[in-house]
């Protein structure tokens, strides 16, 4: 393989542990997390799950703060809201160009190291469950990475441009955390269904070179992010009739705890972060119309970060997306309490 350089071996997933352990205190709040979140997608809490986070981490202090905000919070909608923070440290580039998360380019304005960006994003995940006892959600990019966090997290999703792949499904059938699969690009919800079926599984495969056996993951399940059509338009996919004919395509399926997220961002808002309230409420009110549409929605996924929009990768403004526009701290919070307000 000429054109592929082996530069250097990186540490396994036991090495970048050991120099970032998890706390005793955190390692206890993440099985608590787990066991809030376990029962929504199981039906045994009628709780909203919340995946609310930047489009990107981009850098650790501005995420620690937004985390802190998020903290604040929490108790104020803990009756109602279960709160996990999208802590996403990859980013699929549609064109393989671009800004590609943490585990690239641990420093934004700095060049690719993936050695530091495995410790950037494991001191991250790190630091956000020993402060403040979220352990977060993160998406799975590549699956080999996941055993570097697989001790902080308490929720993954798989992409819309990963949830075709035989790894990314496999990989899930062997978490023991929720998987949220997204509806593909195209929006073949079929796809979808199909790739939670694999999720939900058992199988036997090879993992990080061993051969492993999963016993499949039962709390696998469905993220509706909009999807583009033919002529490449933006399309959104949370009206009433796409989350009834979710609900159908669900009970002809044989699949268990059957669940839904809605992504309110993405092509669900064709990419404007200021729609994504009134994307949340709009399902909100369809699930209060129709009881199959209630038993499956579960919640939400927002983008929001410290600041309103986005900039460019070599921007310098503190807690602002360079990826996705994402919603500002103070509509956010203002978005979380009127959400815990009409939630069931």
């Amino acid at each position: 393989m000429k054109n592929m350089i082996f530069k250097r071996r990186l540490p396994i997933p036991k090495e970048i542990k050991e120099m970032f352990p998890v706390s005793v205190e955190g390692a206890q709040a993440k099985l608590e997390n787990d066991a809030r979140i376990r029962d929504i997608i199981t039906g045994a809490s009628d709780k909203m799950l919340l995946v609310v986070g930047p489009c990107s981490a981009d850098r650790e202090d501005a995420v620690i703060d937004y985390i802190t905000r998020l903290a604040a919070v929490r108790e104020r909608v803990a009756d109602k809201i279960v709160i996990v923070p999208r802590i996403f440290t990859n980013k699929p580039r549609t064109a393989g160009t671009g800004y590609k998360g943490m585990l690239h380019q641990p420093d934004p304005q700095g060049g690719s190291d993936v050695l530091q960006g495995l410790i950037a994003l494991r001191r991250l995940h790190m630091r956000i469950l020993n402060e403040t006892g979220f352990s977060c959600a993160d998406e799975m990019l590549y699956p080999e990475e996941h055993r570097f966090v697989s001790d902080l997290l308490s929720y993954v999703t798989v992409g819309a441009r990963s949830v075709e792949k035989q790894q990314h499904r496999l990989t899930a059938s062997g978490l023991d955390i929720p998987v949220g699969m997204k509806n593909p690009t195209n929006g073949d919800l079929n796809i979808m269904l199909n790739s939670i079926s694999a999720a939900q599984n058992p199988h036997t495969f090879i993992y990080r070179n061993w051969e492993v056996e999963s016993k499949g993951n039962p709390l696998a399940h469905a993220v509706l992010r909009g999807y583009k059509d033919a002529q490449g338009r933006m399309q959104p996919n949370y009206s009433c009739d796409n989350l009834s004919k979710l609900a159908e395509l669900y009970a002809g399926s044989g699949l268990i705890n059957p669940a839904l997220i809605v992504d309110t961002n993405h092509c669900n808002s064709g990419k404007d972060y200021a729609k994504q309230p009134e994307t949340a409420k709009d399902v909100i009110k369809s699930a209060a119309k129709n009881p199959d549409i209630k038993r499956l929605l579960k919640g939400f996924m927002i983008e929001s970060y410290i600041k309103d929009g986005c900039q460019n990768p070599g921007g310098n403004t503190y807690g602002k997306s360079i990826t996705d526009p994402c919603l500002g701290w103070e509509k956010t919070e203002k978005l979380i309490l009127e959400l815990a307000e009409l939630w069931r």
